[in-house]
This record gives structure tokens, sequence and C-alpha cells, in this order.
């Protein structure tokens, strides 16, 4: 991490409170009895979660629980409660400083309804897959009824849906801008991003007498304020520019004060310097004033404005505190927290997890667990800065990592303790499988950046792409006893892996099953410029690599691409020529997902505004593509599913419409066949001769190296 950031106490530094002295819990206790086996007359911090309680740093209750705990705390966990009452949130009595309630990994409204708003059959963080188990908005359901069970406890809500909905933001869900979930919880404190240093100083000044109406100023949390602290200046950004007859108003997107007085060429180092040193102190005491929520709600384009302004205080090197305000009360947005330093990433994974679902669930199988209990998370964060990800505004931009022994350290546990383990590691990653270590070449300028992405529209000179430290963790990974392969399952930056040749052969050589997924997300410029993400271009140099070190090592070895289909700026000639690419390339999709509008990130307020937010925003520039209306999302999800026959009446009338009428019929060059099948196909041989028959898949079967194949259509699209 850089030196540039460490301003903040180790992690590990505090003095341990004094219920210590209970020792470490096998697993943290989810009833009275389990806390009578402990010796525990009440909790000091009770978490509230939506998911199953599983003791795997993969699961943040579970991270943050025994985290606490090495602090000296006593943490219980009450997990998927019946929120219909506050009964089940009385059940291990009053914690003695505060409930932390988490709506889960997931966001509860991206983990109930699809992108089409349709609710989920299933939930992969509940025993079984049970679907219900968690309300809508979990997190200001869950503080409700912590307030009805013990009125005078403070309530502190976190992770990702409170993180991405910590100001005013746009709801997919209910088509309108929402309040922060501070206000509608009802809640005392939020903390955002991964939350480690937050709670931890939260939990000490506490325990050591604090009113929880005093802890302000802590980074990465959000709070009321009845006035603007004092020693802060306002730079008011409650509106959209208006040029002035005279003078233009202040940019409130610019990034440093201009210079007024040039200094002469003698003096020119100790004057920047000077310059530099007052633009930091001044930063470090103003506060942005955001349009108020009464303002953004009806306005769009104000909102967008309010969007851009706040992801460009994202950096925790430089940014500015953010005011909102709601009605009579003001929403003070702390900066971010300071990155944890890899020894404090290493304190935090290296707990005494057990690393298994709680034993109240049986021999219920919980489908996330099933996913990750094999997996090593090695880092978090990421750069990359797409717009439709929300990555970047919960974990950071800047990578945080593990040490190199603390990953085998992880592994070699796994190898040892889990019955279920058969010599494979499913994943070596994080939030991205190649961005290990990699960090800014120059800390000072790394805490000064203001650019929303390090790789759009191409790689920043001062990132460095060294892929050594991570190539040297792979082979050092695979040659532990007992480990018989390592797969490598997180999304793949290929605008980055092409920069290192080396790695990329040691990743095909290696540690692909087959199959490598990738995310190009689109094919067309336009589309992609709104995603921030690389052209096909980088696609197609990757591929050439894969295809190349596939050969040489003797390996058929497949590309599986995923797309987003209904991306703000996309239209459906766009959507088209992706099917054309798909079909030209013989990839077929078996699932596809349209694009949903998370909170607060980059690509919603494009969704919600109809403006390119990459660029600045008034009411008189042109407006984008914004494909909403449900036939459209349908339409562009049908062209990622070109194959499918329930899609070419569709196709069909969308076609004519767009006057390609040309690319229906029974030849290979056409997209679609000009007549439908008899009947609905509904069972799987019927789908299969269908598809064989008119998409040209037997000649492409014929060919082992072209990525239709058998084994192919087994394959699942990513879902967003």
């Amino acid at each position: 991490m850089s030196t540039a950031l460490q301003t903040e106490p180790n992690l590990f530094s505090y003095r341990l409170y004094w219920a210590q002295r209970f020792g470490i819990a096998p697993v943290l206790p989810m009833s009275r009895a389990e806390m009578d086996e402990l010796g525990w007359d009440a909790c000091d911090v009770i978490l509230v979660t939506g998911d199953a309680y599983i003791d795997h740093p993969s699961f943040g209750m579970a991270l943050i629980g025994r985290l606490l705990e090495a602090q000296g705390f006593r943490v219980g966990i009450i997990s998927q409660p019946d929120w219909t009452s506050a009964e089940d949130f009385a059940k291990l009595g009053r914690p003695k400083l505060f409930f932390g309630v988490t709506g889960g990994n997931m966001d509860s409204m991206v983990n109930r309804y699809t992108s089409d708003k349709k609710i989920r059959s299933n939930d992969a963080y509940t025993p079984d897959g049970a679907a219900g188990k968690r309300p809508d908005r979990a997190v200001n359901v869950y503080s409700h009824r912590c307030r009805e069970a013990f009125k005078d406890v403070p309530i502190i809500i976190g992770g990702i849906e409170a993180s991405l909905r910590r100001i005013a933001h746009y709801d997919y869900w209910s088509d309108k801008v929402r309040k922060s979930v501070l206000l509608d919880s009802k809640a005392d404190l939020l903390v955002y991003g991964n939350a480690e240093r937050q709670v931890v100083e939260i939990a000490h000044r506490l325990a050591n007498g604090e009113a929880i109406s005093e802890l302000k100023g802590i980074r990465g949390t959000v709070h009321f304020v009845k006035q603007i602290p004092e020693g802060f200046a306002v730079k008011d950004s409650t509106d959209i520019d208006h040029p002035g007859a005279v003078m233009p108003p202040q940019n409130p997107y610019q990034e440093e004060p201009a210079c007024a007085n040039k200094p002469d060429a003698a003096n020119d180092e100790k004057v920047l310097r000077f310059d530099r040193q007052l633009i930091k102190e001044q930063r470090a005491k103003t506060v942005i004033r955001l349009p108020a929520y009464e303002a953004v709600k009806d306005d769009p384009i104000l909102y967008a404005h309010a969007s851009r302004v706040m992801h460009g205080e994202t950096n925790p090197g430089n940014a500015r505190p953010l005011v909102q305000l709601h009605g009579a009360r003001q929403v003070w947005i702390n900066p971010p927290p300071i990155p944890l330093s890899t020894k404090e990433m290493d304190g935090v994974f290296d707990l005494p997890y057990s690393r298994v679902p709680h034993k109240a669930y049986g021999n219920a199988n919980v489908p996330a667990f099933e996913m990750i209990q094999h997996s090593v998370n090695i880092m978090r964060g990421c750069f990359g800065g797409c717009t439709f990800c929300s990555i970047t505004e919960h974990e950071g931009r800047i990578i945080q990592s593990r040490s190199e022994e603390s990953i085998i350290k992880e592994i070699e546990a796994i190898r040892d303790t889990s019955p279920a383990f058969t010599g494979h590691i499913s994943d070596l990653g994080g939030p991205t499988a190649n961005m290990y270590r990699l960090a800014c070449k120059d800390p000072k300028i790394e805490a000064a950046c203001r650019k929303p992405s390090c790789v759009y529209p191409g790689i920043c000179p001062n990132l460095n792409t060294d892929h050594t430290p991570l190539i040297k963790l792979y082979r050092r990974a695979r040659a532990l006893p007992g480990i018989k392969k390592i797969f490598i399952a997180s999304g793949l930056r290929y605008d980055l892996a092409v920069e290192s040749p080396e790695y990329v052969k040691e990743l095909v050589t290696h540690h692909v099953g087959g199959y490598l997924k990738i995310a190009p997300e689109h094919t067309e410029q336009s589309v992609l410029s709104k995603m921030m993400k690389p052209g096909m271009g980088t696609y197609d140099r990757f591929k050439d690599m894969f295809d190349k070190f596939s050969k040489d090592a003797g390996k058929e070895q497949y590309l599986i691409p995923y797309f987003i289909a209904a991306h703000p700026g996309t239209t459906d000639k766009d959507m088209l020529n992706l099917a054309l690419w798909l079909k030209h390339n013989g990839f077929r999709a078996d699932q596809v997902q349209a694009f949903l509008p998370s909170p607060m990130s980059i690509a919603t307020a494009m969704y919600h505004s109809g403006k390119d937010t990459l660029h600045k925003v008034s009411r008189t520039v042109a407006d984008i593509p914004i494909p909403k209306s449900v036939k459209q999302r349908r339409l562009h999800k049908a062209f990622l599913r070109y194959h499918d026959p329930k899609n070419w009446p569709l196709l069909r009338e969308a076609l004519k419409d767009m006057g390609r009428s040309d690319l229906i019929g029974n030849g290979k060059q056409h997209l679609i066949p000009s007549f439908q099948p008899k009947g609905t196909i509904e069972t799987p041989d019927k789908i299969q001769r269908f598809k064989t028959k008119y998409t040209g898949s037997n000649d492409a079967r014929k060919n082992k190296q072209h990525p239709v194949n058998k084994k192919h259509s087994k394959n699942k699209a990513k879902k967003y």
C-alpha cells in the first residue's frame, strides 16, 4: 500500500477490550445456549445479517465478527431473522455496545429480483438455496426491528447495501430517487466500503464511554450534522455550471484551483511545492455541498451532476467530505477509509475462522459456500472503473493485497482441514484475477490522482503492470504437496494480461480448466465507451495469445466471452452487430442478463438521466439511447440468444423494422431462419435439433478448435 496513505493507526494496535479474557469462540454464537457455553452474560456487539452464517472470510459478517473478537469484544450473530416481529432480534439479549446491521454479501434487492424485476426462485446465501428468507431493503427492515427490540442501543449499518445507498440514490425497483439509507433505516451511523478500520475504531470508542452521537469525522462513515463543523469551507456544487457574462463560476469538476500568478522560472519549484501543500491543506478542510435530496429526486439532470461530483471524491488520498440536505437534516459523508496495508490484510485473513457453516444448519447445503469453500481471496479493490460495476464504489480503486505467505498458509489450511477437499483450489483471485500487487508507480501521484480508471481509455503510464509477483504465487501454490490443480475463476482483466505474455502463458498452461471466462461486455465502441471498457482489438490480442499458448501446451481450450444487454448507450443496431459477431465466431450463450442499474453506479446515473455522465452534463447536451422498455430490453437479450427458436419471432419483427430483412433466411449468411418450427419447442432434443439445423453448428463441430462444440453448450453466461 502507498506510504502516502499510511496515516491511520494499525488495525491491531488498539488495547484489547477486557472481554478478551473469554478467549476465542469455536464459532460466533447464534443462541443464548451457545453464549452460556462460552460463559457470556451478554454480547458486546450483535451483528444482524441477511445471509446464512458461514464462518469464512468471504462472508462479511464472519470477517467483521472475528475481527472484533480479536479486539477483545464478544460478538453474537443473528442470521436471517424473522423480520415480521422484533422477537428474533432480542434473542441474544441487549448488546453492550451496538447492533451492526447488514443486508448480506449482496444488496437485498439485487439478491431477490432479476434485472427484469422478477422475483428470484432461489437465494445462494440461504441453506438449500431457499428463497424468501430476507425482506426487500433488508437493512431498513432489520434496523427498525432492532430499534423495536432495544430502543436505546446504537445501530450501525454497513455492507454493500448500505455502502451503495449512502447518499440520495436512484432505485431501479421503485423507479425513483430514494433518500440516503441512513434516514430510511433510522440508524445512528453508516459505514461504507470495507469496514474494518471504521468498525474497530467505533467499537473501541464506544467501549471507552463515548456516545454514538460523538463519533464524527471517521473516514468511511456517514452521519448527520446540525451545522457545518467549524473551520470547514463549503464548496457549493448544488447546481450545474452556467457560464456568466463576465466571469464564469468555479467549475465543481475542476481538479485543482488554477494558479492566478505564474511564478518566475527561478522560483518555480519553491512556489509549486508551496501551492501543492496549500492546496492539500485547503482540500482537507473543504466540504462539497451536493444538491439536496429534494432537488435531485425530481430532476434527473441534477442527479447526474451530483453523481459526477460524488465520483470525483473517491480517492482516499485527496477526497473531500460531502454534505447533502434531506429536508431539515444534513447527511455528512466522510472521505473513504484508508486502505489496509499488506500486514493488516494478512491479520484479517489469518483470524481463526472455522471455514464452515454454523452447526445450526445441519446437513443443509448453502450454495454460496459450496462455491467459495475452496477458493482463496488474494486481494481486494479494482482500478478498472467499469461504469456498471459497484466494486470501485464499495471497495475502492486502490488494490490491497495479502502477502504470499498468508495466501499459502490459507491454501494449506484448506488442504489439511476441509473434509470435502479433493486437491482442487477453485479460485485464487478476488474482484479481479490479475490485479494482485498492481499499483501506481509513484505513491504521491496515486494520492493526488482523480481519474476514475487506471486502464481507460488506455493503461495509465504510471501504472505498474508487472505480473511477476502473481506468477511467482501461482508457481509456489501449485507446487504445494496435495494440490492437484488451481483454477483461476475470478474476472480476468485481459487488457492488463496482454501486457505480460509470460503471465498469459502461465495462466493458460496451468490454470485453465478447458474454458476461461472473460468479459468484453460488448463489441461496439460507442457502447464500450459508456462502460469504460477496452475495444475488441485488445480482446483479439488476448485471444491470439490464448490460442497460441493453449496449442503450445497441447491443450484444447476455449474462451467464453460474456456480454451485457441493454446497457445505457446501446441501440438496437449495436445489439444486432453484436449478434452478428457472435454468429460469425460461433458463440451461443445459454443464459444472458440485461443491465441492472445498481444503486450509485455511473451507468445507473446514465440510465436515470439519459446523459453520458462520463462527460460534463447539462440540460442541452444530447441524450444517449437508454433501453428502458420491457420490449426493448427483451429484444436486446434476444439478440444475444439469436440461436434460440423462441426468440425468432421477436427478432424477425425487429429486423424487418430495422430494414435488415436480408438477415432472415435459411442460409449460413442469415442470422435467423425465415420460418418458425411447428408448435412450441419444449423438449431438449427438439431444441438441439433446431439449433443444429439453423445455426450452422454442424460445421462448427467438425472443427474441434472452434468454440462451438459439445462442451461449450454447457457453459452459462455471466450474471451482472
